[in-house]
């Protein structure tokens, strides 16, 4: 969700010394981390088209438990995609905040944002207004609130299921600001504030503050802490403590998946989470991003992958609700089977999101970067 840039480093202080191995290119891409971005946005999908009851089941006719007896228990796991890219996203933050200002993150991250995440807005506003589309549309003020990515702390409801996925990320980047872009990136400076995130969100989850929970975001803090960490993994795979932070950030962050997730084996349940199941998942998607970290997926680092990494941030937004009305479509009014649907509404989102990247992403984003870093 997160653009993969990689920055140029910041001057090191006195005493510390220069990292032993750094595979990023100034300038360039890790481009399979692009195609993992992309193959977490389809485990979303999965789970939101054949992984879970809800609305979705309007659009199938039936429960997607009816429409695949097997497969929906697979397809279940795919919410944990939301941990994966958290994990992709503190790796990407840590490297694209590297040597910047202040000014020129927040820009880079709000010129990132928000161009495609204004245009699905309202774009998923007005279909669902439409007629021959049989979902509640959103209140014009609170469809207009939704534009400011502040619907959450307002209690005003959501155009984009998704979005709450972005109000902590968007907590994640002041953060980060805050602690590490703010007073200059450092190696020591960023082992300083994982430690203390990951120390003060455990304290937060057993001091059950309301508050506290906003700020330091217990359940999502050690996804993002273990992709920082990985992130100095990827500078230096012999730095000792960033692979410490890194097992600290699996070790509590499966905890917190496995307590969120888990469910006993129940007949009436959707579907049965086992827990070896959950943290598996957690783990190939740590694993993932460290073998990328460690530069190991490198025949992997095809110039195509980009393009995989442009579709994701623009389907992610979109292809929740706009995959009900394509589902239905397909499998009620054209009677396309369950399977041939599933598919065919992925590839349509698809398609939508290039269409997205190309007309709104590639010609705003420059834009916007430009008109938040012109001096007055």
């Amino acid at each position: 969700m997160s653009e993969t840039v990689v920055g140029a480093p910041a001057a090191r202080p006195a005493g510390e010394t220069a990292p032993a191995r750094d595979t990023g290119v100034k300038g360039g891409r890790l481009r399979a981390l692009d195609g993992l971005r992309l193959v977490a946005a389809l485990m979303v999908a999965a789970y939101h088209y054949g992984g879970r009851g809800g609305a979705v089941s309007e659009a199938w006719g039936s429960s997607p438990e009816r429409q695949f007896p097997t497969l929906h228990g697979l397809l279940a796991y795919g919410c944990l995609g939301v941990q994966f890219f958290f994990v992709i996203s503190g790796f990407v933050i840590c490297m694209s905040g590297w040597g910047r200002t202040p000014a020129s993150f927040a820009a880079s991250r709000a010129a990132r944002l928000l161009p495609a995440y204004w245009a699905a807005v309202v774009l998923v506003a007005a279909v669902f207004a439409l007629p021959v589309v049989a979902y509640d549309a959103v209140p014009p003020s609170d469809a207009l609130v939704n534009l400011t990515m502040l619907q959450q702390p307002l209690g005003a409801d959501r155009v984009l299921g998704v979005c709450w996925t972005l109000w902590v990320e968007v907590r994640f980047y002041a953060l980060f600001a805050l602690c590490v872009v703010l007073p200059g990136a450092s190696r020591r400076r960023v082992v300083v504030f994982c430690a203390g995130w990951l120390a003060a969100s455990a304290l937060a989850s057993a001091a059950h503050e309301p508050l506290l929970d906003l700020v330091l975001m217990p359940r999502y803090a050690p996804f993002f802490v273990g992709g920082v960490g990985l992130y100095l993994v990827h500078r230096d795979r012999r730095d000792a403590h960033a692979w410490g932070i890194v097992a600290a950030g699996f070790l509590v962050g499966q905890h917190h998946a496995v307590r969120a997730l888990w469910n006993a084996s129940d007949p009436d349940a959707f579907a049965h989470r086992t827990v070896l199941g959950i943290v598996l998942v957690v783990a190939v998607g740590f694993a993932a991003v460290g073998a990328v970290a460690l530069g190991l997926p490198g025949r992997w680092n095809r110039p195509w992958l980009t393009v995989a990494g442009a579709l994701t941030y623009p389907f992610y937004l979109v292809h929740e609700h706009l995959g009900w009305v394509v589902i239905r479509v397909l499998h009620r009014g054209l009677g396309v089977p369950s399977a041939a649907t599933l598919a065919l509404t992925a590839v349509a989102i698809l398609g939508l999101a290039w269409l997205l990247h190309r007309w709104v992403e590639r010609p705003l984003t420059p834009w916007l970067r430009n008109v938040l870093t012109r001096r007055p």
